[in-house]
């Protein structure tokens, strides 16, 4: 059975989230550099079973495109370069990080956890592909 991974990517920091192999459970996984991201992926998914990847999609309130949107197309095209059988899926990301520190908070951490980025990260990628499961179990 495959997985799917989900990505929050950042411009200094990226939040990894995995699914279980029934893909029912987003499951936050790790953060990692984004600038190490690529290799990272190439090597995670020869040694998974990854089917598709769910990266986020960051709108602003509007519904215009965030700036990082620019660097996340730059991101994909490479991606699609070295992994060109992955599935690359996008979803909408507005107020994960928001999400991601109240749910951090609400559970009972030490400061010095609930204060590191990392975790802000990787939290925000388990919603937005918990988001994405949700939304294709729906339909």
């Amino acid at each position: 059975m495959s997985i799917i991974l989900g990505i929050d990517y950042g411009k200094k920091r990226t939040g990894i989230a995995v699914t279980d192999p029934l893909k029912i459970i987003a499951s936050s996984f790790q953060t990692i550099e984004t600038k190490l991201l690529i290799d990272f992926l190439r090597k995670f998914v020869e040694q998974n079973n990854v089917d598709s990847i769910v990266i986020g999609l960051p709108r602003q309130k509007d519904h215009s495109f965030s700036d990082i949107e620019n660097e996340i197309q730059i991101f994909i095209s490479k991606l699609k370069k070295i992994l060109p059988n992955l599935k690359i899926f996008r979803h909408d990301e507005r107020y994960t990080s928001k999400m991601a520190k109240k749910i951090i908070l609400n559970v009972k951490t030490k400061k010095s956890l609930r204060m590191k980025k990392e975790l802000v990260d990787s939290v925000s990628a388990t919603i937005i592909l918990q988001s994405y499961l949700e939304k294709k179990n729906k339909s």
